[in-house]
């Protein structure tokens, strides 16, 4: 037998980082001896939203989804014996992505490394923070500033860094449907191609080198073969528009290059060891075809809608990529599906339904205008919502969830408090006082950083101008300067931005039809309203802390809406204070908050205190998120009147446990609409 020839493996990576850069450093050199072949770095959310973690807005998010990396300190003990210029890195890192490289370099420089090796890639998409991940600082205007600045400054200093990868794997989670997850991405790489050629920094020459380190970090659903045919879509569309639009002519410049991070949407916390065939036919969209396969893959863990996973379990999931490259014979083969009609037939179909809307953006002015009108909010909100329905109706069908819902006892989840990873809660403690340390002693030796104050200051001049803002930023890197310094230096001249939320303008989902289900809620809606005297109950949506995933948050708006609730939501990253104020001033009747970052055990006791020194202990208070049992019994004897986690996709039948809890904190008879 001929010996086949095998082509070389997808980098394999794990999406990693908690509690500290000494607690994730040690967890990066376990996995990379497990046969990880690249890092990827989760920040936490003070990080990736420009505050240090002592800020007001930090609290019970310090290293929770994430590492907290505050100064050249943080950074040099995150990569600590890990040499950095024979590493590839990928950094989730979008608002602050500037600061983050920077920190990366110097720290690289520090290890002696020669900085045109170092290989890696900043997330960097501001557009799809906008719009499904809200860990957005700065306005679209000067977001896309930030990352022409990086791309154009990467290409000349660090030739193999990869300054951006566009995301398409948020907008997924957001309910995007393939056509708009391609149309998206794809809007928006033309928005940042179009920037930085209309910068001026790259010469057109040199265009090839910039479309050639643009990648892209795509999602890959359950519905494997429309999945792999999205992946064949989105690689034709990129080789045409790098063509047609840029004039790039060589083919190695227009490859479509991408990562993936298979759907956590669809892991389910109900009979979560189905997750393990999910994320390995998610795996198979994105490895099976080689003309459109990944060059890097990170895998979620089976627990993942449970919590923050073990290193068991993120061994397990690195586990299922090497078997697929090493032990089956994928990799001897050409792409297996080159002539299907059927394939061919779907990637027709993709490609000019994907162009029809990116024509269309293109007509409102591209991306960034489609994001300030609110369109691609809305249209986001309103596919999701339309899932929502689908599966509540059981039209699409999630096993253990909405369908074969009988299971044996479940040995993997027998004592749920050792099937999960918890951050100590002293941890934000000894992080905020190494940053205090930090902050007192940074001029001293051995670090004898210059005062970072100057740095400061060269940066919002800079920021104030028109030139490029990476060297500032490196000199506040060297000099010490903190995240939280950084960014309030550039949101001073920059100002901040509130995304739309697309819940006012969303569609209705489910129809209220005699007989159905969000009828009888209205009807609840209606007489609970009238009992109590008021025109209309008021319902107010929060999202305290800077957990910036809103999805949930805003499909139970959606809802409430439209069972005859006045809904007042004004989007992320509100303090508990600012939460309380505003149920106060809108007079409502109920708030609902939405945590999924974990900081629950902190943020809605905090809430629940503040209504009680209010005087306001009849209105009652309903968690949703993904939150521990024991945590939930936590809430609900701090005084929460209920606790919904992601098994409870009825959100009509949520609306009207609402509704039964404002009854019962008004003390009014319970009230049963017949069917």
């Amino acid at each position: 037998m001929t010996e086949r020839h095998k082509d070389r493996p997808w980098l394999m990576r794990t999406y990693a980082g908690h509690s500290t850069a000494e607690a994730s450093n040690e967890l990066y050199r376990r996995n990379l001896a497990k046969g990880q072949t690249g890092l990827s770095v989760a920040f936490d959310l003070p990080t990736q939203t420009g505050y240090d973690s002592d800020h007001v807005l930090a609290r019970g998010e310090v290293g929770r989804v994430g590492v907290p990396v505050a100064h050249l300190g943080d950074m040099r003990r995150l990569f600590q014996d890990i040499p950095l210029e024979q590493m590839n890195t990928s950094m989730t890192i979008n608002a602050t992505a500037m600061w983050l490289l920077a920190l990366y370099q110097v720290v690289a420089e520090e290890q002696g490394a020669d900085l045109t090796k170092l290989q890696g890639t900043t997330q960097n998409d501001i557009v799809k923070e906008y719009l499904s991940r809200g860990t957005h600082v700065f306005p679209p205007g000067p977001s896309l500033r930030l990352t022409t600045d990086m791309i154009a400054y990467t290409v000349s200093h660090l030739p193999k860094w990869n300054p951006i990868n566009i995301c398409s794997y948020h907008l997924q989670e957001a309910g995007a449907t393939p056509v708009q997850e391609i149309a998206y991405a794809m809007s928006t790489a033309i928005a940042v191609l179009d920037a930085v050629r209309d910068s001026g920094q790259v010469p057109q020459e040199r265009m090839g080198d910039v479309v050639g380190r643009i990648s892209f970090f795509v999602n890959a659903g359950v519905r494997f073969v429309e999945e792999m045919c999205k992946m064949r879509a989105f690689g034709r569309i990129w080789d045409r528009v790098t063509r047609e639009r840029y004039g790039i002519e060589n083919p190695k410049h227009r490859r479509f290059r991408y990562g993936v991070q298979v759907n956590s949407l669809g892991l389910t916390e109900a009979q979560p060891e189905n997750n393990v065939q999910r994320i390995v036919l998610e795996m198979l969209a994105v490895t099976l075809s080689k003309d459109a396969r990944a060059r890097a893959v990170q895998l979620p863990a089976w627990n993942e809608a449970l919590g923050l996973p073990r290193p068991w379990d993120q061994q397990w999931s690195l586990r299922i990529q090497q078997v697929l490259a090493h032990e089956s014979d994928l990799l001897e083969y050409e792409d297996l599906f080159e002539g299907s009609k059927v394939v061919e037939a779907k990637v027709d179909e993709l490609v000019e339904a994907a162009f029809a809307e990116i024509e269309r953006i293109q007509e409102m002015g591209g991306a960034m205008a489609a994001v300030e009108s609110g369109y691609l909010k809305s249209q986001l909100v309103a596919s999701h919502a339309e899932r929502r329905a689908r599966i509540e109706s059981g039209e699409e069908k999630i096993i253990g969830v909405n369908a074969f819902e009988g299971t044996e006892p479940n040995p993997l989840t027998a004592d749920l408090d050792t099937a999960i990873q918890t951050v100590d809660p002293a941890v934000e403690a000894r992080v905020i006082a190494s940053l205090h340390n930090w902050r007192d002693t940074r001029y001293q030796p051995p670090f004898n950083h210059p005062r970072p104050c100057k740095a400061l200051e060269k940066l919002k001049e800079a920021a104030r101008g028109t030139g490029n803002l990476m060297e500032a930023t490196l000199e506040c890197a060297r000099a010490g300067a903190t995240t939280g310094e950084w960014a309030g230096a550039l949101r001073e001249v920059f100002g901040e931005f509130r995304a739309p939320t697309g819940v006012s303008s969303a569609p209705v989902a489910v129809t209220a039809e005699e007989g159905s289900a969000l009828s009888q809620v209205r009807r609840k809606v209606e007489l609970t309203a009238k009992e109590m005297e008021v025109g209309k109950l008021r319902f107010l949506v929060g999202k305290p802390g800077l957990d910036g995933h809103s999805n949930g948050a805003e499909q139970i708006a959606v809802r409430a809406r439209d069972a005859g609730f006045e809904v007042v939501y004004q989007g992320i990253r509100l303090t508990p204070e600012q939460i309380v104020d505003a149920a106060l001033a809108e007079d409502v009747h109920a708030v609902g908050l939405s945590i999924l970052s974990g900081s629950h055990a902190q943020l809605v006791p905090d809430v629940l205190e503040r209504l009680r020194v209010a005087g306001a202990t009849d209105i009652p208070v309903i968690a949703g998120g993904i939150i521990p049992n024991g945590d939930a019994e936590d809430l609900r004897a701090a005084g929460v009147a209920a606790v919904f986690t992601p098994k409870d996709f009825d959100i009509t039948g949520i609306i009207g446990r609402i509704v039964d809890e404002i009854r019962y904190a008004n003390k009014l008879d319970p009230l049963e609409v017949p069917a």
